[in-house]
């Protein structure tokens, strides 16, 4: 499809056209306007196929009038609507705005689908222009390829979706923000100066001890904010936001029935939309003129800035609010592991110093001691030596020692110390970013949702008409000549009771519409002075009373504020205007359509089972690697060579790891799939609940995957191998697998190891770096050819391109998935690993420098969202601080030999010492025993009687033999006492932790009350003002037109009282013709609050009183 030469440039009233700009792409081509957003429309090469039907309409016009009305379009240049045809030849009349799509000399005709979609962008364009906001295409004439329109909000526009959006901005007020005295202040200037080299180069830096009151956005208050250009007062951030609202709620009725840009980017209408970066990240001139990305690139997205604080604020105005809260979180989380790291180290090097003199170990490494241990495997296994595993005793003291106690105790204080610092931060950074009291912007339904609901809305349709046929065929009489109701062929209603049909159908829609009588009267005498209604204003945006409201105030300013501050009083002057065109009962209805949990079962159902099918995958997985362990360990064993059989537990863990490393990362990408193919087919209505059902379901999947294999080494290894000559067998012939003889901690802390660093160097590299950048490549040499061809055509290009070559930004859930993944590998199993949070550490300081570099350079800026705080994430994060607690009690209780340790040294030692644990805890097996089959047949059995194992059993020659023995139950019942007295100390702990950390620093609630207090002042003198204004001219107004009629002897003029709620009305004084608009209703009149009125005596104390902030 070819763009015709009409449509080059969108013809604007009042648009300068001037030279070309010098804003490197950033402004139109005036180089006055601002580039505030960009539609992208991919032009595909025309197909061989081409329908003749569509060759008769070559031309397609849409005039849009300043009162919304559409004149029919033409097919020639005769005259359309207003304008006519000289369109582009002459000058539009003020009031009106043109364009024009398509030609009429076009010699290839369009294909029916690109025809269609043609008259939808058509419409949508139009609604953009007819918003306010100003348009302009490409200049070149391209038959293929991408061609973009800029769109640009004037001042108006920004100052009225700014109200509506209630954006906070600053004033001309600011106060200096308290600083310390004393000893607080001089600490205060010390760590000043100590961070000074950390702290980023940000220009306008030094200003942070000067706080600008600011107040949201209001168009009658225009003179209390600091306006110092009206191109800058708002940032492109939040130029971008607004349009990005525009788009997000303009309608298009006649064509397609949509709402948002969003929809028309999923039916391919555009091909994509975003705002621009602030021009090339490379820094060219001196620090003042650098931008905010530029400034971004050098302080923050460079590796060698790793040492120095992220520049927040300057990533939340770039950003917006959710992007900065990500950084800011991460920043915190990084921070925190410093300490951390620091304890992790000295609990290893703790382990270091004393695995030399731990006594078990020694024990295990003594050759004459002459531990003669059962055999690993049945018939090709032999007897081995303890000693031979003096190797794997020593490396698991490293880990497995009493300071690895204190450790996990520290940890599971640390997560809720986390998590409260957060809080706090999270509240300062709410209140310097003017966060505090926003709402909810109400969200529009997702394009999935909204084709959903079409379907089911045409299935209800065509059975209504099946109903209705079947109803006339077997009731021919049935005729609507009474007069009553008349319907058409599509349900609309005519007739003499089209009015009270609507009435019913909006009252069945729940809008209240039985208004006073006084309103009836107030709106019938208004009703001849207001201009025409908009046609097509859908149902589903009057939805909400708030909606209803601001499309009042928007079209209708004159309307008295009573009239319309209520619910009802809107609703009632909606319908009593009654919307000619849309409010027709199948309209109404359609606005109370909604999708019910019947349409979700089947995805209900589909996500249960497939969930449930996903959880058996990742079980089998694990299984298929211990049936790997089982059989290679077994085939390893029966091998000739001496080194093999002595490198069994190492090979076979080792190789046993990267196995399901592969399998993690492999299944993480396909989870990461079918969670949203889960999330698409539960079709929730808005994004904020897709995000939230998507990230649960995306947790759960990738939790399980990732600690499915340490939850096994953890908790089940070696817990169900059975003993010798009644061992369990896995398919009736391999034995289950146990722990190494120095425990299974060791295990778990290679497996730990292996997968955390593993995963987070892989995806680091690979996944975050290697494919995109792959991507980025294959997206170069498919538009190779166009691109050389415009670098010849035509000059460098503009940063449009340049942006619309980026990646598009997909989100934060992937950037929080994976650290919230290393938040579990640094909490859960801590106490097997001491060295994780400085793993963590190292990762996170290049993960933030990668994660702004990707922002910063290789993806398109997204839209500036607000949000209050990081969400669902904060609590899963909260939940999984808490299940922390309970996993490393049970990891110290069953799986370290911490507590067998303390029930022996306490118990059972002679000596009160650790000599003699080994011995302990091995049991003894007559060889006699084995099954037929199972003992080793290499070896004389003559010189070998007994051997040992790992367990507490009583010997062959007890009554009870090979049964749980005593110090079995005593060791049990310690470690589940140890599992409750941990559990309660570290929650009683936490309690005490949350509780000393207020959520809001005492700083910020003393700025807090003193902003209130300066804006109630600033508020009070300019009412105060207002008061004094108003009555000067009630004093020039008495003294120029005396009546005797309406003054009392010795009295002056009637002056509003303490009581007056309303100014004066024409027979008060004030004249009626004098040009200002209506004075809006107040509750109370200044000297019901100034402290600085008169007063008497009397009323004095009442009054400061009241006035007390």
């Amino acid at each position: 499809m070819q763009i015709s030469p009409s449509e080059d440039k969108l013809p604007v009233v009042g648009s300068p056209s001037g030279p070309q700009g010098t804003g490197e792409g950033l402004y139109f081509s005036d180089g006055k306007r601002k580039v505030d957003y960009v539609l992208v429309l991919h032009q595909r090469r025309n197909g061989s196929i081409r329908s003749h039907a569509s060759a008769a309409v070559s031309h397609d016009r849409l005039s849009i009038v300043s009162n919304g009305n559409f004149p029919p379009s033409a097919g020639s240049d005769g005259a359309a609507g207003k304008g006519g045809g000289g369109l582009l030849r002459e000058p539009a009349r003020a009031g009106e705005v043109f364009m024009e799509l398509g030609d009429a000399g076009e010699k290839e005709p369009t294909e029916p689908a690109d025809h269609e979609v043609r008259l939808i962008r058509q419409e949508f364009e139009a609604s953009l222009l007819e918003a306010g906001l100003e348009l302009e295409r490409d200049k070149e004439l391209k038959t293929y390829g991408p061609s973009f329109t800029r769109l640009h909000a004037p001042w108006p526009v920004l100052c009225r979706e700014a109200e509506f959006l209630k954006i906070k901005v600053p004033t001309k007020t600011s106060y200096e923000l308290k600083e310390e005295s004393g000893f607080g202040s001089s600490m205060s200037t010390v760590w000043r100066k100590m961070n000074h080299p950390f702290q980023p180069k940000v220009p306008h830096q030094e200003q942070e001890r000067t706080k600008f009151l600011t107040h949201c956005f209001s168009r009658d208050k225009l003179h209390l904010y600091n306006i110092t250009s009206k191109d800058t007062f708002f940032d492109n951030a939040t130029r971008g936001r607004i349009v990005y609202e525009i788009l997000r709620r303009t309608v298009c009725v006649r064509t397609c029935q949509t709402i948002g840009i969003s929809t028309l980017i999923a039916k391919g209408v555009y091909d994509d939309a975003f705002p621009l970066h602030d021009g090339d990240y490379k820094v060219i001139g001196h620090l003042e003129e650098k931008s905010d990305r530029q400034v971004l690139h050098n302080e923050w997205a460079k590796y060698s800035a790793f040492y120095k604080y992220q520049p927040i604020d300057l990533v939340r105005k770039y950003f917006g609010e959710k992007i900065g809260l990500y950084f800011a979180w991460l920043g915190v989380y990084t921070q925190l592991l410093i300490p951390a790291s620091i304890v992790g180290i000295i609990v290893f090097c703790y382990g270091v110093a004393t695995v030399d003199s731990d006594v078990p170990s020694l024990e295990m490494c003594d050759e004459r001691l002459n531990f003669t241990m059962c055999p690993l495997c049945d018939g090709a296994c032999d007897f081995w030596q303890l000693s031979t595993a003096c190797g794997t005793a020593r490396a698991s003291h490293l880990f497995d020692n009493p300071a690895t106690v204190f450790f996990a105790i520290f940890m599971s204080l640390w997560a809720v110390l986390f998590l409260e610092h957060w809080k706090r931060r999270q509240i300062s950074l709410s209140f310097s970013w003017d966060l505090t009291g926003i709402e909810e912007d109400e969200e529009h339904p997702r394009p999935k949702y909204e084709t959903i609901l079409l379907q089911k809305r045409q299935r209800k349709q065509k059975t209504k008409k099946k109903k209705k046929k079947k109803k006339n065929e077997l009731d021919p009489t049935v005729s609507n000549t009474n007069g009553k109701l008349e319907k058409q062929e599509d349900g609309t209603v005519t007739g003499k009771d089209r009015w009270r049909q609507k009435l019913l159908s909006a009252m069945n829609a729940g809008i209240p519409v039985t208004p006073p009588l006084p309103l009836l009267f107030l709106l019938s005498f208004h009703f001849f002075s207001l201009p025409p209604l908009p046609p097509l204003i859908p149902f589903l945006l009057l939805s909400s009373p708030f909606s209803r409201f601001f499309l009042l105030i928007s079209i209708f300013p004159h309307l008295p504020y009573p009239l319309i501050s209520s619910p009802a009083g809107c609703s009632s002057v909606l319908l009593f205007l009654s919307l000619p065109l849309a409010s027709t009962v199948s309209t109404a209805e359609a606005a109370i359509e909604k999708l019910t949990w019947k349409d979700r079962l089947p995805g209900y159902f589909i996500n249960v089972s497939s969930v449930l099918f996903m959880f058996g995958l990742t079980f089998s997985a694990v299984f298929g690697v211990i049936i790997y362990r089982i059989t290679v360990s077994a085939l390893m064993a029966m091998s000739p060579d001496p080194d093999t059989k002595s490198n069994v537990r190492v090979t076979v863990t080792a190789t046993a790891v990267i196995i399901n490393l592969v399998v993690i990362l492999i299944l993480d990408e396909i989870y990461g799939a079918v969670a949203l193919w889960l999330t698409e087919l539960e079709i929730p209505k808005t994004e904020t609940h897709f995000e939230e059902r998507l990230i649960l379901k995306a947790f759960l999947l990738k939790f399980m995957n990732a600690y499915a294999p340490i939850f096994y080494v953890a908790f089940f290894k070696g817990r169900f191998a059975g003993r010798p000559g009644s061992y369990v067998y896995v398919f009736n012939h391999y034995r289950m697998e146990e722990c190494a003889p120095g425990g299974c901690l060791i295990e778990l802390c290679i497996q730990l190891s292996i997968i955390m660093l593993g995963k987070q160097l892989i995806q680091n590299n690979i996944f975050e770096i290697g494919i995109p950048k792959l991507k980025k490549l294959v997206r170069a040499l498919k538009d190779k050819g166009t691109a050389e061809k415009e670098m010849e055509e035509e000059r460098p290009p503009k940063q449009w391109n340049l942006d619309y070559a980026l990646a598009p930004f997909d989100g934060l859930t992937p950037e929080y998935m994976e650290m919230i993944i290393q938040f579990g590998f640094v909490s859960l199993f801590v106490a097997s690993f001491p060295l994780a949070p400085l793993f963590a550490l190292l990762n996170n300081i290049i993960e933030i420098r990668l994660d702004a570099k990707k922002f910063v350079t290789e993806l398109r800026r997204p839209v500036a969202v607000r949000a209050k705080d990081i969400g669902i994430w904060y609590n899963i994060l909260s939940g999984m601080g808490k299940f922390s607690v309970i996993i490393n009690a049970f990891v110290i209780s069953f799986t370290s030999d911490f507590i067998p340790r303390l029930v022996y040294q306490y118990m059972f030692s002679q000596t009160g010492t650790m000599h003699g644990f080994i011995d302990h805890t091995l049991s003894y097996f007559n060889v006699s025993n084995f099954k037929p089959g199972t003992a080793p047949q290499n070896l004389e059995q003559g010189s070998i009687t007994v051997c040992r194992y790992k367990d507490y059993r009583e010997p062959p020659w007890s009554p009870d033999a090979y049964t749980f023995s005593k110090q079995y139950w005593c060791v049990l019942a310690a470690r589940l006492a140890f599992v409750i007295l941990f559990q309660n100390l570290v929650m009683f702990l936490s309690l005490i932790v949350a509780w000393g950390i207020p959520d809001v620093p005492k700083t910020i609630v003393e700025q807090f009350k003193r902003e209130k207090k300066l804006l109630v002042d600033v508020f009070l003198r300019e009412e105060k003002e207002k008061f004094q204004l108003i009555q000067s001219l009630f004093s020039k107004n008495a003294s120029h037109q005396p009546s005797p009629h309406e003054e009392h002897p010795g009295k002056g003029p009637q002056l509003p009282g303490r009581f007056s709620t309303l100014p004066p009305g024409p027979g008060q004084g004030l004249p009626r013709d004098g040009g200002g608009p209506r004075a809006r209703c107040r509750a109370a009149s200044f000297s019901q609050f100034s402290r600085n009125v008169p007063t008497s005596p009397k009323n004095g104390d009442e009054n400061s009183r009241h006035t007390m902030v």
